[in-house]
C-alpha cells in the first residue's frame, strides 16, 4: 500500500511539472502578443460548389507569411502588424484568388474566399500535386486523435502509402512494413487465437503487434491483407497516453488506415500470379446508393492462394471488407465498416531450442544442419482461422469549433486445428517434431467517446481532444500437446525425433492420420493449456496542442487508466484465480519550433508507456505498473514545395519497475529491474526530378538489460531485433511521350544480425545479417496497370526469429494486371 502511495506522489510531481510548463508558456505567449500592435486574420476558403478547400495555401503577399486551409475549410493568421495587405488563396494548377484586407490592432478580421474551381477540380489538382512526391504523407487524423500535420507533431511516425504499396506490388502489411525504418519482422502470423495477434515485429528494441485500425482496437490473428488499406501509420516510442497499454508497445504502435467510400461510381479489379502457386484476385468497387449521394458504399475483396517453396506447406485465405457512410445532415454522419477473414493452411516453419547453444555446437542459423527446402511436415496438418472485425462511428458537429466522435469496435477471432513445431537438438543433426492442437477464440470490445475542438486563450490557439475509452478482452482458448507416459518434455514424449538431412525413413510420418492416432492412443491424457481470461480497462484522457506563437507549438496530454483483470479460470475445478486491479497515470509532453514556417521543425518529446503487473514482493507490497519513459529530439523537413520530406531523431527509452527474481528470496520477485534502449533514426521521401521518387531510411538501436538478473545483465535482449537496419526504394516513371506511364522500381532491405537466444546460461544465438533486393517493372494508364515484380532478386537464404529460427522465402517472380472503371 505504501509503495502505491509513493508511486502516486511521484506521478503527481510529474503532472505538476507539466502544469508548471503550461504556466511558464502562457505568459510568454501573452507577452509576445502584446509586445507589438497586432491583429489577427481568420476565415474560410471554399470551392465554387461550397465545399471546404482543404490544402489550399493562404498567403499575405507583403509579409511573405502563409498558412494552409484545414479540413473544415478554415484558416487563421495570428499576430499580424496593423496595416493593409493583399491576401491570396492559391494552389498549384488553380487560379489565384485575391482580396484586400485591413488589419486593426487588437481585433480579428474575418475573410471568406471562394475559389473559381469546384471540389472535383480541386481534388484533381491536389492529387496531381501529390504525385510529385508520391510516397510522402503530410498529416494524420488518428495518431494524435485529431487532424495534425506532421511538422506540428512532436512525435515521430512513418507512413506507408497505398501508392508505395502499389509501386512495389506488395499484398499484405508484413511486406509493406519493410519501408518503415527500424521495423523488423520477428514472426509471420501463426493464425492462432489467444495470444497470436498476427505477425510480430520489433521497433526501437521492443516487440509489437498490429492492434489498431483507424485509431481504434481491431487486432487480426492472420496475415493482414492490404486490399482495403489506404495507408499504414507507425507511431514510434511509448504511446500509452492516448492509446492505452493494451494496443501499444514501448516501441510504438501500428495503425491501419482503411479506404473510405466516395461520392462517385468506380473501382478496380486486379489479378496477380506467380511463383510457388501464388494466385490472387482482388476487387475494389465503390458506388453511391442514392441520388443525393448521402449514402455511400465501398467494398474491397481479396482471394489468395500460396504454396511454400518447400516440399510441403500452403496458405489459402479469403478477405471481405465492406464500408458504408451515411451523411444524415451537414452536422451528423455515420460510418460502418467490417473486415472478414477466413484462412486455412500449415503453420509457418519455426525451430525452437531444446538445448543450450554450446551443446548445439553452432551459434548462427546459417551454420545449422537443416535442409532449407524441406518442410518436415505434411500438407494435411491444416489450421483453420477466422477474424470478424466490425467498426462503427458517429460524428456530430456540435458547433463550428467542437465535434463529438463516438466509435465502437467488435473483434472476434477463432482457430481450430493442429500447429506443428520443431526443436533443435544437441549435436546439430536431429530435430524433435511435436504438435499442439488449438480450439477456441477471443473477443475484443472497444468503445471510445472523443470530443475534438479548438478555442483560444487570449491569442493562444488550443486544439484539444478529450475522451473516454472502455476496452474489454475475453479469451477462451484450449491448447492440447501430445505427451507420452512420463508427461514430461523429453524426446520420447514428443511425436518423434528425425535426422535433419539425407535419408529420413520416417520423414512422411508427421501427418494428420498419425497425429490423430497418437492423441487417441496416448497412455497419458494430452497436456492441456487453457487461456480463459477476462480483462476490462476504463480510461480517460485529454490532449492539448497549443500554438504558443505561430511557430512554437506545445503538446501536453494525460491518461488515467484503470485495469481490472478478472483472473484465470480453471475449467477442471471451476475456480478463478489471479485477479487484480490497478490504476496507472500516463503523461506526455512535446515541443515543436518551426525554424522555417511549414518547412523545418525542431521537436522534442517525453513519451510514456506502461504494462500492468500483478503480485506482491516478499514483504507483501503490491507491484506497480512497469513503465517506459522516452526522451527524444530531432528535426522534420518539408522542403522544396514538398519534394523533400524527412525526419531525423535520437531517442532514449528507459524501462523501470521490471520484475526480476529476488536473490534473497528466490520464490519471490522484486520490482527494481531496468532495461535501456536508445538509438538514431532517419527517413527521407524525395522527388529530386520529375518522375523519380525515393524512399530511404536508416535505424540504429542499442538495447541492453541493466538490472534484470545475473543471467542477462549487460546483454542485448533477444526481442530487440538487429542493431542496424536500412531500407531503400527508387522508382522512376516516364511522364511524357509515347511511353508515358512506363516505369520501374528497385530497392531492398538490410538487417544486421539479430539475437534469437540471449542469456549467459543458454548462450547467444543469431540469425545472420542479410540484404534482400527487390524490383518491379510496370506500365500504367488511367484504365490499366500491368506489373512484373521480382522479390529476393539474388535468391538469398535468410532467417528471422524470436526465440526461434524461421527460414524465409527465396526468389519469386509475380505478375499482375489491373483494370479500372
Amino acid at each position: 500500500m505504501k509503495s502505491n502511495q509513493t508511486y502516486i506522489i511521484l506521478k503527481a510531481i510529474g503532472l505538476k511539472f507539466i502544469l508548471l510548463l503550461f504556466i511558464i508558456c502562457l505568459p510568454v505567449s501573452f507577452t509576445y502578443a502584446q509586445s507589438t500592435v497586432t491583429g489577427d486574420i481568420k476565415g474560410t476558403v471554399k470551392t465554387s460548389d461550397g465545399k471546404a478547400a482543404e490544402g489550399v495555401t493562404v498567403t499575405i503577399k507583403e509579409l511573405k507569411r502563409g498558412t494552409t486551409v484545414n479540413r473544415e475549410g478554415e484558416f487563421t493568421l495570428n499576430h499580424i502588424k496593423a496595416g493593409t495587405y493583399s491576401l491570396s488563396a492559391s494552389h498549384v494548377g488553380l487560379k489565384q484568388e485575391r482580396v484586400q484586407v485591413i488589419v486593426t490592432a487588437n481585433e480579428t478580421v474575418t475573410v471568406n474566399l471562394v475559389l473559381s474551381a469546384n471540389s472535383q477540380q480541386l481534388n484533381e489538382v491536389v492529387v496531381s500535386a501529390q504525385k510529385a512526391n508520391r510516397f510522402a504523407a503530410t498529416k494524420s487524423d488518428d495518431l494524435a486523435k485529431m487532424p495534425l500535420n506532421d511538422l506540428e507533431n512532436p512525435q515521430v511516425y512513418s507512413t506507408v502509402t497505398s501508392g508505395l504499396m502499389a509501386d512495389q506490388s506488395v499484398h499484405n502489411l508484413d511486406e509493406a512494413l519493410k519501408n518503415v525504418p527500424g521495423a523488423y519482422q520477428l514472426w509471420a502470423a501463426t493464425d492462432r487465437s489467444g495470444f497470436g495477434n498476427g505477425s510480430s515485429f520489433v521497433l526501437r528494441g521492443f516487440q509489437l503487434n498490429t492492434y489498431l485500425r483507424n485509431g481504434i482496437a481491431s487486432n487480426v490473428s492472420t496475415t493482414i491483407d492490404n486490399a482495403n488499406i489506404e495507408s499504414i501509420e507507425v507511431l514510434k516510442g511509448p504511446s500509452a497516453t492516448l492509446f492505452g497499454s493494451a494496443v501499444t508497445s514501448y516501441g510504438g504502435l501500428i495503425n491501419r488506415v482503411t479506404k473510405k467510400p466516395y461520392d462517385q461510381a468506380g473501382g478496380e479489379i486486379t489479378y496477380s500470379g506467380g511463383s510457388y502457386g501464388f494466385n490472387r484476385l482482388t476487387a475494389d468497387v465503390n458506388t453511391p446508393l442514392d441520388s443525393a449521394k448521402k449514402l455511400l458504399f465501398r467494398i474491397n475483396t481479396a482471394l489468395n492462394t500460396q504454396n511454400s517453396w518447400q516440399d510441403a506447406g500452403f496458405h489459402r485465405n479469403i478477405f471481405l471488407a465492406p464500408s458504408l457512410i451515411y451523411k444524415a445532415s451537414d452536422r451528423l454522419s455515420f460510418s460502418f465498416d467490417a473486415e472478414l477473414y477466413a484462412s486455412a493452411g500449415t503453420t509457418p516453419q519455426m525451430f525452437f531450442f531444446n538445448t543450450t547453444v554450446a551443446a548445439l555446437g553452432v551459434n548462427s542459423a546459417d551454420k545449422l544442419n537443416l535442409d532449407y527446402n524441406r518442410s518436415y511436415v505434411s500438407n494435411d496438418l491444416v489450421l483453420n482461422s477466422s477474424n470478424l472485425n466490425f467498426t462503427g462511428q458517429m460524428n456530430y458537429k456540435m458547433s463550428d469549433n467542437w465535434t463529438s466522435q463516438t466509435s465502437i469496435s467488435i473483434v472476434n477471432t477463432n482457430s481450430n486445428g493442429p500447429m506443428p513445431y520443431f526443436y533443435l537438438m544437441p549435436g546439430n543433426n536431429e530435430i524433435q517434431r511435436n504438435v499442439w492442437t488449438i480450439e477456441g477464440g477471443d473477443q475484443t470490445f472497444d468503445l471510445q467517446q472523443n470530443f475534438i475542438g479548438k478555442f483560444n486563450i487570449g491569442s493562444v490557439k488550443n486544439r484539444v481532444v478529450a475522451g473516454i475509452d472502455y476496452y474489454n478482452y475475453n479469451a477462451n482458448v484450449r491448447y492440447n500437446e501430445f505427451m507420452g507416459t512420463a508427461g514430461g518434455q523429453t524426446a520420447a514424449d514428443l511425436f518423434d525425433v528425425i535426422n535433419t538431412t539425407g535419408n529420413i525413413p520416417n520423414y512422411l510420418n508427421f501427418n494428420k492420420a498419425k497425429v490423430d492416432s497418437a492423441y487417441a492412443n496416448s497412455p497419458a491424457d494430452p497436456y492441456p493449456y487453457t487461456i480463459y481470461t477476462k480483462e476490462y480497462i476504463s480510461s480517460a484522457y485529454v490532449s492539448d496542442v497549443i500554438n504558443i506563437t505561430d511557430q512554437l507549438i506545445a503538446n501536453a496530454a494525460l491518461r488515467v487508466d484503470h485495469y481490472d483483470f478478472a483472473g484465470n479460470y480453471n475449467p477442471v475445478n471451476g475456480a478463478t484465480t489471479g485477479g487484480y486491479k490497478q490504476t496507472a497515470l500516463s503523461p506526455k509532453f512535446g515541443l515543436v519550433y518551426q525554424l522555417v514556417k511549414d518547412k523545418v521543425s525542431l521537436f522534442g518529446n517525453y513519451q510514456n508507456g506502461f504494462t500492468n503487473e500483478t503480485g506482491t514482493d516478499f514483504q507483501g507490497h503490491s507491484f506497480k505498473p512497469e513503465e517506459a519513459n522516452q526522451l527524444e529530439g530531432g528535426v522534420k523537413l518539408n522542403a522544396f514545395d514538398g519534394k523533400l520530406r524527412g525526419t531525423f531523431s535520437y531517442y532514449d527509452i528507459k524501462v523501470d519497475n521490471v520484475l526480476r527474481t529476488d536473490l534473497d528470496h528466490p520464490q519471490f520477485s522484486i520490482q527494481n529491474g531496468t532495461q535501456l534502449s536508445k538509438g538514431l533514426e532517419a527517413e527521407i521521401t524525395a522527388n529530386p526530378f520529375t518522375g523519380f521518387n525515393v524512399v530511404a531510411g536508416y535505424a540504429y538501436n542499442d538495447s541492453k538489460y541493466t538490472n534484470a538478473g545475473a543471467d542477462v545483465d549487460g546483454l542485448r535482449p533477444n526481442t530487440s531485433g538487429p542493431q542496424n537496419m536500412a531500407n531503400l526504394w527508387l522508382s522512376y516513371r516516364f511522364t511524357q511521350g509515347g511511353i508515358k506511364g512506363l516505369g520501374a522500381g528497385f530497392g531492398g532491405n538490410y538487417a544486421g544480425k539479430s539475437l534469437v537466444e540471449s542469456s549467459k546460461s543458454e548462450g547467444q544465438f543469431y540469425v545472420p545479417a542479410y540484404t534482400v533486393l527487390n524490383s518491379t517493372v510496370f506500365y500504367e494508364t488511367a484504365r490499366y496497370r500491368f506489373a512484373v515484380s521480382v522479390d529476393n532478386l539474388t535468391n538469398k537464404e535468410y532467417w528471422i526469429g524470436w526465440y526461434t529460427v524461421n527460414p524465409q522465402q527465396p526468389r519469386s517472380i509475380n505478375g499482375s494486371i489491373a483494370f479500372r472503371f
